[in-house]
């Protein structure tokens, strides 16, 4: 099993391109076979990291957003 493991941890994409991957994945826009390659690929660890990355921006995207509309109102 631990075999298993650290095959799933070594797969070949970048944390960059896992963080494209989840970025497409925020917005919902993923080609069925683009999907498939990257499940195959993607590395779970940078997964769960670009996916807590992202929330995150968002996140914070959305306060500054809310912060600068109330501001404006007075």
């Amino acid at each position: 099993m631990s075999d298993d493991l650290r095959e799933t941890a070594q797969r070949k994409l970048s944390f960059l391109q896992t963080m494209k991957a989840v970025a497409w994945g925020f917005f919902g826009v993923r080609k069925g076979a683009g999907y498939r390659e990257d499940t195959a690929r993607l590395n779970p660890v940078h997964v769960i990291v670009a996916g807590l990355l992202a929330a995150a921006i968002f996140v914070t995207v959305l306060v500054l957003i809310v912060r600068w509309a109330v501001s404006s109102l007075t």
